[in-house]
């Protein structure tokens, strides 16, 4: 869906998963500052929204994902995944009850299949499913904003801020009135700095919760009943997952940053050397200079120099090998 926000001046436009929404309005590095101080708004209205409701929405979801929602209070945020039967990540969710209503924003994209799995769930169980994407916004407004959120409007809170599913319909009157605007480059940015993972960026098809650092914050372990919780539960008893994320400080000398999947190898070995992983997402900070996060094998040295495609990369762990 095309933000009505791209019309207004200075927006460039996102490309790739982000298309519909702004890459950023001229200025990335004042756009950053403004988020880190607590200022500004982010589009985040590409987005899929997807909610469910009906007296046993709890219990029922509750069976379905990886976190312990049975007894989430209203306004309470929360992350949770859903798993393939094999507990690779299929869907990541960000969730919040209204005290009638599960609210979830997910990947821009993914409402058809997320909602299609949800019907196929539904049995005996009083519970309706909708996509909302057509009707409902998300906006992110950064921790310690002041902005006001329109009265009946559902929030979901976070210590990175407060994610407003918006009525479409108020988006560009109410963006206006809480500016500055910030575009999808500078919230990737901070997302990278706090080694915050997301779906297809640091994930790919045998992704498992372990490897990019979602167990304790997506994933509740004192809990069973969903599908692929037997990966899950073996990995985190028995052994180590295969990959893990890292966060990455490039060299600032380089032009280009690293792309998604660019090789990542060692740098002992040089750009011919064998691949241990792979970049999942760069940026460039208004204070660290060009980062990103990776994805490497288990085994690679916490203290080992890398190299992400030509750029040397020096590694901070972010999931213990």
């Amino acid at each position: 869906m095309k933000s009505p926000l791209l019309s207004l001046p200075g927006a460039v436009p996102a490309e790739g998963r982000d298309e519909g929404v702004a890459a950023h309005y001229g200025d990335l590095f004042r756009e950053q500052r403004a988020l880190a101080d607590g200022s500004g708004l982010v589009d985040l209205s590409h987005r899929a929204v997807v909610t469910v409701s009906g007296g046993d929405r709890l219990a029922w979801l509750h069976l379905l994902l990886t976190q312990h929602v049975s007894e989430l209070a209203p306004g309470q945020a929360t992350d949770a995944l859903i798993l393939t039967a094999n507990g690779h990540v299929e869907h990541a969710l960000y969730l919040v009850d209204d005290g009638e209503t599960v609210w979830m924003h997910a990947e821009p994209g993914t409402q058809d299949g997320l909602v299609a799995y949800l019907e196929s769930m539904k049995f005996f169980y009083r519970v309706e499913v909708a996509d909302r994407t057509e009707d409902f916004a998300v906006v992110h407004l950064p921790a310690g904003s002041i902005a006001e959120v329109p009265d009946g409007v559902t929030v979901r809170e976070t210590a990175y801020g407060r994610d407003v599913f918006l009525p479409r319909a108020d988006l560009e009157e109410y963006a206006t009135a809480h500016g500055p605007l910030a575009g999808i480059l500078a919230y990737e940015a901070l997302r990278v700095e706090a080694h915050r993972p997301r779906l297809g960026f640091e994930t790919d098809h045998r992704t498992i919760p372990h490897e990019v650092g979602w167990i304790g914050t997506a994933v509740h372990l004192q809990k069973g009943c969903y599908r692929g919780q037997e990966t899950v539960a073996r990995v985190q008893n028995l052994g180590r997952p295969p990959r893990r994320l890292v966060f990455l400080h490039l060299d600032g000398s380089e032009v280009v940053l690293p792309g998604h999947g660019t090789p990542v190898r060692l740098a002992a070995d040089g750009p011919e050397g064998r691949q241990l992983g792979f970049i999942t997402t760069s940026a460039r900070h208004h204070e660290l200079g060009p980062i990103a996060l990776a994805l490497v094998k288990r085994n690679v040295a916490v203290d080992a120099e890398l190299l992400a495609g030509d750029t040397a990369a020096a590694q901070e762990v972010v999931v213990e090998p």
